[in-house]
């Protein structure tokens, strides 16, 4: 569960975020909306723990325990990893570093329950594509037992089958029981992708509404009036 109540951010005299109240759930999956500068990234920092809140309570906590935790994926536009590693040796690696030790066999399970084909696991992170690489960052939060992802623009620079295998995705870790947190510009992946949606101005989330109950094209017409006014 992630859980902002009353979050202030400034900057000298910039306000970045101005009492945000945003919930997601156990399951669920959030697409925050807004233009740039609107407070999506600023968002995601918080959580992260990158920045602190002038004001307001950010609570972070495991969907079954109900007990605080820290263990979050987040996969930025860009994932990072290292080229001369394979996916499966990135994985091993980023795993060791928290703490966790799998087998081959087990590393190559989380990458394919992950959708990266298998015949991939073993080539170079040099030759995957950005749609590959996001999937061995997914893996690895998901073998670091998070329940709890954040993306940054994820479906950027996809093409239209890498972004809906995408979405696939990351509804199958909503489906058990993971709470998703993704900062977008792409409306259309947005509507496909998520439960609820919020559009972020100037630090105010202006709008919140379920994914289910609007049209792409309404969605769209509802984001550029409030960008227009």
């Amino acid at each position: 569960m992630i859980e902002l109540n009353k979050v202030c951010k400034n900057f000298n005299d910039h306000k970045a975020l101005d009492n945000l109240c945003l919930n997601v759930n156990s399951g669920e999956i959030y697409g925050l909306l807004g233009a740039n500068g609107a407070g999506k990234s600023t968002t995601l920092n918080l959580i992260l723990g990158f920045l602190s809140p002038d004001k307001g309570v950010i609570k972070l906590a495991d969907p079954v325990t109900n007990v605080k935790t820290d263990i979050m994926g987040y996969i930025p536009e860009n994932v990072n990893l290292y080229p001369y590693l394979s996916g499966l040796e990135n994985l091993d690696y980023f795993c060791k570093l928290a703490g966790f030790k799998y087998s081959t066999d087990k590393l190559s399970d989380f990458l394919s329950e992950c959708g990266l084909q298998k015949t991939a696991h073993k080539k170079l992170i040099s030759h995957y594509s950005k749609g590959m690489r996001q999937k061995v960052g997914i893996a690895i939060a998901y073998a670091k037992k998070a329940k709890i992802y954040l993306l940054d623009e994820p479906a950027s620079g996809l093409d239209p089958l890498s972004s809906n295998e995408l979405s696939e995705l990351l509804r199958k870790l909503a489906a058990n029981g993971s709470a998703i947190l993704m900062a977008s510009h792409d409306l259309f992946r947005v509507r496909e992708t998520c439960h609820k949606i919020g559009i972020l101005k100037n630090g105010n989330l202006v709008k919140e509404m379920k994914a289910d109950t609007i049209t792409s094209e309404e969605l769209e017409s509802v984001y550029l009036n409030f960008m227009k006014n």
